[in-house]
């Protein structure tokens, strides 16, 4: 299988680790009415900011279940803590080997899939969280993704979906960590989740899950901003808004660099 790249212009239980985003889905009520424990939680942080030396960031999400009723003691309390970044059109292409050159052949669109997605939870996901409540709130990874762009022209979808969570796993933009949210008495939690260095701008979606039985009782929801700041942000506006002055000056600082580098090495001759 071949790269997954950004583009500017998945049977029963197969369907629920790779699915096809394309399938239709219900708008998932939330919080309409009381629940006996509800979420209080805040982040360390709520805004990030990206410089040239940006080598990422931690955000601490800690809070409480607040209830008026005493602990259930005929279930088990677990918490979901999902960190999604804005979605991006992205191809998935195969490559196959044709007279000695790997070649892109068959590829797959999708519409939105998270340039971040990370999941951290109290226990494995896939025991504490049922199917159909995976698929009513789309917290696991595969589920993350929204839905195909355009026609699908390949038999099966299932290994483009498989592949492009695999290579965005390897690079860690991907993530699920089990066991990272540490509840105290089933009623203080803190996560500790780690944002990379190659973080895109935008606003990123956190949510906290509160689940028993399998079942989701309470979300609650917060934005974090992720921007680019002083130099950094300078040129990432110039080279959209003004791109000829901005390819203008690249050429520039190229010629200046390559002029240094022979001066340099002419006087090193010399010396």
């Amino acid at each position: 299988m071949g790269r997954a790249t950004p583009d500017s212009g998945a049977a029963a239980d197969d369907f629920l680790l790779y699915p096809d985003p394309g399938r239709p889905r219900a708008v998932v009520p939330e919080n309409e009415a009381e629940v006996p424990e509800k979420v209080v939680a805040g982040l360390s942080q709520d805004a990030v900011s990206i410089t040239a030396t940006f080598d990422g960031s931690d955000i601490l999400i800690f809070g409480a279940v607040k209830r008026e009723t005493p602990i259930p003691t005929d279930s088990k309390l677990d918490v979901v803590v999902t960190v999604e970044g804005p979605a991006q059109p992205l191809t998935i292409w195969r490559k196959e080997r044709k007279l000695g050159i790997w070649i892109n052949t068959e590829r797959v669109n999708i519409g939105a899939a998270p340039s971040f997605y990370a999941v951290a939870t109290t226990g494995p996901l896939d025991q504490i969280l049922l199917p159909e409540w995976d698929m009513r709130y789309r917290i696991s990874i595969p589920l993350a993704m929204r839905s195909f762009a355009g026609p699908v022209d390949v038999a099966d979808t299932v290994p483009f979906t498989q592949a492009m969570i695999r290579l965005r796993e390897d690079e860690r933009v991907y993530r699920q960590d089990t066991g990272s949210v540490t509840l105290t008495e089933e009623t203080l939690f803190r996560a500790n989740i780690r944002l990379p260095a190659s973080l895109i701008e935008g606003d990123y979606k956190t949510r906290i899950l509160l689940l028993r039985n399998g079942q989701v009782v309470d979300v609650h929801r917060a934005p974090i901003e992720v921007r680019k700041v002083g130099l950094e942000r300078w040129l990432y506006r110039l080279a959209f808004d003004w791109p000829l002055i901005y390819g203008l000056m690249s050429l520039a600082v190229a010629v200046l660099a390559g002029w240094g580098a022979s001066t340099m090495a002419r006087w090193l001759r010399r010396a």
